[in-house]
């Protein structure tokens, strides 16, 4: 470091200076113009040439005005900009401390200096990566150009927004790159190449990763893991790029992570992970209706269906069983067979929901076949059955294989009392049936005219009798799920009897949470990041949700408190502080899930080893020099010099901060040099001498 400068603040300067009493073109003109009528007569040999050759000179003298000025002047000090990187890859190491020691040798450089001024400006992280131009921008705004000492920039190197050209940073000053961290240390990342942002529901989608490590060859495990889930780990070559396919398993957003192991050598583990989000959307939905008789209901089933544009129905009636004995034709009847082969056995996987409205047993599907569907709902399809009379008689559903799918065993009994179905206290918490319009405990809707009568085996039970019979009870049965309504009769609420009912919209969402729709799932845990918070969310049956545990990306973990929504049964949230970059894991009882705070892979973190080539054009351009600081060899402060705006500004262990010398006059005196009468006097003289050296 520079020894504390002595020169004192203000000092007394004195120069010669010229006021011309005419345009210096006039007096050189005419002094010209004399000269050369001297230099003519010096030819004709006329001896007073000298005297008027010095007669002119002192004209001249005369006209140019010279005086001497001495001015009281305050030098004006330089300005010194310290531009620190404060993004989170200054955190890896040493490398924030080796910052803030160089920026504390600055601030007593600048203390001992009286000639010297800091700017300190911080260069933090966006979305886009490092700003530290940003930073360097604002500090030169506010630097007289014309006082400039030179530019410091402390950091790692992992800058994102250079200019593409050196000269955009116009500055007559040197800039100097301090580098902080060990340029000669090894790390492992992972990098996504390719990723999509859209998949469809149930089919797979592709990205593209790579495992990049300065220290070693061959595999790596890497684990990957869907919305916080458990990992599934598969080894990848490194230096490699490798396809890897996963399942979109949900409309929405579908987080996959990606984590190698640690390498032999790691600057920060934080670049050994890697998401991406992918949002699902449904292809068109199948849908599989099979209604066992005529009957009011099966139009209002086809209305509601044949309205969803994204719905593909395939809807067959059963007009006349076989066992059905009458005049009429069989070819009269349909105009083709009921293709039970080839839905139940060939394309039943094909469809997203099936649904039974009032079907009776009989002669037209083995009972195989049900064995069929009731295996195609453990395996991950959806089974909704609308019940009639025939349900809770011999010909009933429950007589066949697909018994072991039912949420509810018929008991015999019909009752064909006009009733009001009313939510049960699940009911009110389900997603599939709370705020549903006009509900509440005491529901506004149309009265049905007939229920059956059953008993709930499983599942949850949604609406029920005033008497406290099942009506609409939902069941997770294997990977899939069944729901079952105990009454035919709930087309009244689509044609308004008594005001009707929210038909379209309860079987809405009964269809989808039997596709496995998240947003209408039981129990869900959802979180998402905004304006530096993170706001968590949380519904389930239960009266009180299980604890939620924070994993945040630096791996400090925490336990948040939720509290009840007012007026909602069964959601929870809580509202947490929030900052920084990375993947949250979040996990309440057996529910896990994940939220970005931030770019889901952000830029900062995509390399984390100290670089010198995206500063060092700005480097090189003015002169400045690159100084390596932090964990490496040959990792001291550089020491600090004043230097002449001529001389070198860097060398191999200082930096320079050139000296500009500016300065404002306080006072100035001016005492003219040449007295009018003497100077009269000698020139009358010479001009006499010359006229008398002549007459001779």
């Amino acid at each position: 470091m520079s020894a504390p400068v002595s020169l004192p603040l203000s000092a007394t300067v004195s120069a010669l200076d010229f006021a011309p009493l005419l345009p210096w073109s006039v007096i050189g003109g005419l002094t010209g113009i004399a000269l050369l009528a001297i230099a003519a007569g010096g030819a004709q040999k006329l001896s007073g040439w000298i005297w008027r050759t010095l007669a002119v000179g002192l004209i001249a003298l005369v006209l140019a005005n010279p005086s001497l000025v001495e001015e009281e002047r305050d030098p004006l000090p330089d300005v010194a900009v310290l531009v620190t990187d404060t993004s989170a890859s200054m955190t890896v190491g040493g490398r924030r401390e080796a910052a803030e020691e160089m920026a504390a040798a600055l601030r007593r450089e600048a203390e001992n200096d009286p000639l010297l001024d800091l700017i300190e400006v911080e260069a933090g992280e966006t979305a886009d990566g490092t700003m530290l131009f940003d930073g360097v921008n604002a500090a030169l705004a506010s630097a007289p150009p014309d006082r400039l000492a030179g530019v410091v920039l402390v950091t790692d190197g992992q800058v994102h927004d250079a200019p593409l050209d050196a000269d955009a940073i116009n500055v007559d000053a040197p800039i100097h790159h301090v580098m902080t961290g060990d340029r000669s240390a090894g790390d492992r990342r992972l990098v996504i190449e390719e990723a999509p942002r859209y998949g469809i529901v149930g089919q797979t989608v592709a990205f593209v990763i790579r495992v990049e490590d300065d220290a070693m060859q061959g595999t790596a495990a890497v684990a990957f893991r869907f919305e916080g889930g458990d990992p599934q780990v598969f080894p990848i070559e490194i230096g490699r790029s490798t396809r890897v396919e996963v399942p979109v398993e949900r409309r929405g957003q579908n987080v996959i992570e990606a984590e190698v192991e640690a390498g032999p050598q790691e600057l920060s583990l934080i670049n050994n992970r890697a998401a991406v989000s992918v949002s699902g959307v449904r292809d068109r939905l199948r849908v599989l209706l099979v209604t066992g008789e005529p009957h009011n209901g099966a139009r209002a089933w086809r209305d509601l269906l044949k309205s969803d544009p994204s719905v593909d129905l395939v809807h067959f009636t059963i007009l006349r069983p076989p066992d059905r004995r009458d005049s009429t034709p069989v070819d009269e009847l349909a105009l083709i067979g009921f293709p039970v082969q080839e839905l139940f056995v060939e394309r039943l996987s094909e469809f997203d929901l099936v649904i039974f409205d009032r079907y009776r047993r009989r002669n037209i599907m083995p009972p195989l076949y049900f064995d069929y569907i009731a295996r195609y709902v453990e395996n991950g399809g959806a089974l909704l059955v609308t019940a009639g009379p025939p349900f809770a008689g011999a010909p009933s559903l429950y007589r066949t294989p697909l018994a072991a799918v039912l949420p509810v065993r018929p008991t015999g009994y019909i009752t064909e009392t006009p009733f009001t179905p009313e939510p049960t206290d699940t009911g009110l918490r389900h997603p599939v049936t709370a705020g549903l319009a006009g509900g509440g405990e005491t529901p506004q809707w149309g009265r049905w005219l007939r229920h059956i009568h059953g008993t709930a085996l499983g599942g949850e039970t949604l609406l029920q009798t005033p008497d406290g019979n099942p009506l609409l009870v939902v069941q997770r049965s294997g990977q899939g799920r069944a729901a079952i309504v105990m009454s035919d009769q709930t087309w009244l609420w689509s044609r308004g009897f008594e005001g009707g009912g929210p038909y379209a919209e309860m079987f809405r969402r009964v269809a989808h949470w039997l596709m496995r729709e998240p947003e209408l799932d039981e129990e869900r845990l959802t979180a998402f990041a905004t304006d530096g918070e993170l706001q968590i969310n949380r519904v389930t049956l239960a009266d009180t949700p299980p604890p939620l545990q924070l994993t945040w990306p630096d791996g400090r973990q925490d336990v948040v408190t939720m509290t009840e929504a007012e007026g909602e049964p069964g959601h929870f949230a809580a509202l947490v502080p929030a900052s920084g970059s990375g993947l949250v894991r979040l996990r309440s009882g057996d529910l896990t899930t994940v939220a970005a705070l931030g770019p889901i892979n952000p830029l900062e973190y995509a390399d984390l080893r100290p670089i010198a080539d995206v500063l060092d054009p700005f480097v090189e351009a003015t002169g400045g020099g690159l100084f390596a600081i932090g964990d490496g060899p040959d990792a001291a402060l550089p020491g600090l010099r004043r230097t002449r705006a001529s001389a070198d500004q860097a060398g191999r262990s200082w930096l320079g901060l050139q000296r500009n010398e500016r300065y404002v006059v306080r006072a100035s005196t001016r005492i003219p040099l040449l007295p009018g009468l003497l100077l009269v006097m000698l020139i009358l003289t010479m001009l006499g001498l010359g006229w008398w050296r002549e007459g001779r």
